[in-house]
């Protein structure tokens, strides 16, 4: 399984959760639940102080993970522990500073040897991607490129040398579920489609089964976070029932568009 196989034949689904959140046994129990409630592909958020891309929801679940102990290294052993019983893409989202100081190749290293497929470093402007890109393309871990609605004439090259999926983000700021989301975004995915055969997933604020069906009409993917992220912080440890019925949702909102 590699990162493409998630978009072919559907609307791939992507899901977001912040590991440790509020335990690491949690997240090992809810991995295998959104893939068989209809997810194609795991974010795997690794907590930060300061995530500047994030909305309130998910830095407080940095800060719940991070307060319960949650490390890099722990993070690791877990996805050992639980990609045997997981078979849709990994792709892990965090900040530089966290591959920076764990050592870049070492990081990338432990990713492609765990079964990680792919890294979001949200912060890593294009223009100084290839500190980080390079090493982790030797590793075979693709790193996800993001377009937003400021990235103007950069669009097409970000498009033209992009790996696994574009993630589009949909509106400007940082993630949270919002009540309407732009349909300027279409215009983005337009963009990113007419330049690469990479698949383009949008995200930021995508949180009913409407408005991923209303966003899959043109984008390949969506993804969501916040919205799952409040339904752990709601539930703690025992959000197996309420996450998969919400995965659930959104799975036969965009099988109804892939249709």
């Amino acid at each position: 399984m590699n990162i493409k196989d998630a978009f072919i034949n559907r609307k791939a689904f992507i899901s977001f959760i912040t590991c440790g959140d509020p335990t690491l046994e949690t997240t090992e129990k809810l991995l295998p639940i959104m893939e068989e409630n209809g997810v194609d592909l795991i974010e795997l958020g690794i907590p930060f102080s300061d995530p500047t891309a994030e909305g309130p929801v998910i830095q407080e679940a940095n800060i719940r993970a991070l307060s319960g102990g949650v490390t890099t290294d722990k993070i690791f052993d877990m996805v050992r522990r639980v990609r045997p019983k997981v078979h849709v893409p990994l792709v892990f989202m965090t900040y530089a500073n966290v591959v920076f100081s764990y050592g870049i190749e070492r990081f990338a290293k432990t990713c492609s040897e765990i079964g990680i497929n792919g890294i979001i470093l949200p912060d890593v402007p294009f223009e100084e991607k290839h500190e980080f890109s390079d090493i982790f393309d030797n590793m075979g871990v693709e790193f996800i490129s993001l377009v937003a609605p400021t990235s103007d004439d950069r669009t097409v090259m970000i498009a033209e040398q992009a790996k696994g999926f574009v993630y589009c983000v949909s509106s400007l700021g940082v993630t949270g579920t919002r009540a309407d989301i732009s349909d300027s975004i279409s215009g983005i995915v337009e963009q990113v489609k007419r330049t690469s055969s990479v698949p383009a997933a949008v995200g930021f604020g995508i949180s009913t089964p409407e408005q991923a069906a209303h966003i899959a009409q043109y984008a390949d993917g969506i993804i969501i976070g916040s919205a799952i992220v409040k339904l752990i912080a709601k539930h703690g440890e025992q959000s197996e029932t309420a996450v998969g019925e919400f995965c659930s949702g959104i799975r036969r909102a965009l099988s109804a568009v892939s249709d």
